[in-house]
């Protein structure tokens, strides 16, 4: 039976799991208005986050321009999806069949053929341990690489990106499709928020974006009301310059009309430019156009795109669910992925990570479904100098827990970072004075490169 319920099995509203954090201001729907006025009036040379030191120094590949983050909301099954067992007693191995790729010697679930045949394009790591069995918690930490803590708040991926790699004027540096929820900013705040597209594109379409598209206001329009505010410029003079609300609704001003007036920035979201030779590598579900249109985005120069994919929560009717609609969504949408990114020359400058809040119990529950399972799970790695058609560390023979050594989250967020270039020892300074470096714990993974 499909899961209707708008609540996570731990009581979490699904509505709000995305909106976790909304004192951060960035809740699901974020408009061009709303994100560019809490970006300007956050700007300030005391702004939370500023740096301390350099960091280790130790050199990183640092391949990756760009990254996309697919986040695979409730918890997908590892033993289900890219870390079968077919050998395991009955009461785990569930239902599918392992099927070959088109790397050697590895195999993945019969129901994800189309990223059997591009997985020469990404590595899979297997024996990904943590303790966290909780949505939320479970989200924080594989989102940030730091274990949560009550006493302060990491920033999310695309943040840190957005801080240390910045943005191009016309466009916005992190976008979350449809929108990214968890306290995204942390301490660093909302100056590294990210953009919430607010819905997901449809096929062959450009997205109207709130705020972004003009919707019968033409440019004379917008240029008439930028006329007034360099007016107000004018008559203000100088206390608008000393009064930082005041000079942040002129920076905001000014991002907003470059936004609106830019071509590139509403081309950046227009998929009925496509070519039908990438258009076609994916389905026409809202994951696989948002797969698409985060190609889209990076190939114009946004440095950080989060994709969710939700329903793995799948405490009951797990093989159905998952049979259905889920493996055959994920297929469509990360085999467009990767295979796009590699035909638009981007696999190289783009680094993708895949992954869940955890795994799901490898024992089948009474419902035929899986429940909350962290010591064991998948992850996916991808571009920015990723050797792809590997896999990496194991489960034991049931897939309760690593074979050998686990890895952790915060390996595979040092990983991530060091694809584009940055040293997880660089430490920040939280408001209260702080130092904070940017991933706790973790090693980058060399045997991956």
């Amino acid at each position: 039976m499909k899961n209707s319920s708008p609540f996570y099995c731990d009581g979490v509203p699904r509505r709000d799991f995305l909106r976790i954090g909304a004192i951060s201001g960035f809740g699901m729907g974020m408009t061009l208005q709303h994100f560019l006025s809490q970006t300007a009036q956050a700007a300030s040379p005391s702004v939370a986050g500023s740096p301390l030191q350099q960091g280790s120094g130790t050199k990183l590949p640092g391949k990756a321009k760009a990254a996309i983050f697919v986040r695979l909301g409730g918890g997908p099954s590892h033993m289900d999806t890219f870390d079968l067992k077919p050998d395991a007693p009955e009461t785990h191995r569930g239902e599918f069949k392992p099927i070959a790729t088109n790397a050697d010697g590895v195999q993945i679930c019969e129901h994800l053929p189309m990223l059997a045949k591009c997985a020469d394009k990404f590595a899979i790591l297997r024996g990904v341990s943590h303790t966290l069995a909780a949505h939320e918690l479970g989200s924080l930490y594989m989102g940030t690489g730091n274990r949560p803590i009550a006493s302060l708040s990491f920033p999310a991926f695309g943040a840190v990106v957005s801080k240390e790699l910045g943005s191009e004027r016309e466009l916005p540096g992190f976008v979350a499709v449809p929108s990214q929820g968890n306290n995204p900013t942390g301490y660093l705040g909302v100056e590294y928020g990210p953009f919430d597209t607010g819905a997901t594109p449809l096929p062959g379409k450009a997205m109207e974006v709130r705020g972004l598209a003009l919707r019968g206001v033409t440019l004379t329009d917008v240029d008439r009301r930028q006329n007034m505010v360099q007016k107000y410029d004018t008559a203000f003079g100088a206390f608008a310059k000393e009064d930082k609300i005041l000079s942040g609704m002129d920076e905001f001003g000014q991002k907003a009309y470059q936004m609106m007036r830019s071509t590139k920035a509403r081309e950046a979201f227009d998929l009925s430019r496509e070519p039908e030779s990438i258009s076609g590598l994916f389905g026409a579900t809202p994951f696989s156009q948002s797969c698409l249109l985060a190609t889209r985005l990076v190939e114009s120069g946004v440095r950080f795109v989060t994709v969710q994919l939700g329903g793995w929560d799948t405490h009951s009717d797990n093989f159905a669910a998952l049979k259905k609609k889920n493996l055959p969504d994920l297929d469509n949408g990360l085999s467009g992925l990767f295979s796009a990114l590699a035909a638009k020359g981007l696999l190289e400058t783009t680094a993708v990570y895949v992954t869940g809040e955890f795994g799901r119990t490898p024992k089948i529950n009474a419902r035929a479904g899986r429940d909350h399972y962290p010591r064991a799970m998948f992850c996916l790695l991808a571009g920015g100098g990723i050797r792809g058609g590997q896999v990496l560390g194991a489960s034991d023979e049931k897939g309760e827990g690593p074979k050998d050594k686990a890895i952790t989250p915060d390996d595979i967020a040092a990983t991530f970072y060091g694809l584009l270039g940055i040293d997880v020892r660089k430490e920040y300074l939280t408001p209260s004075g702080r130092p904070v470096m940017i991933v706790r714990n973790g090693e980058f993974i060399r045997e991956l490169v």
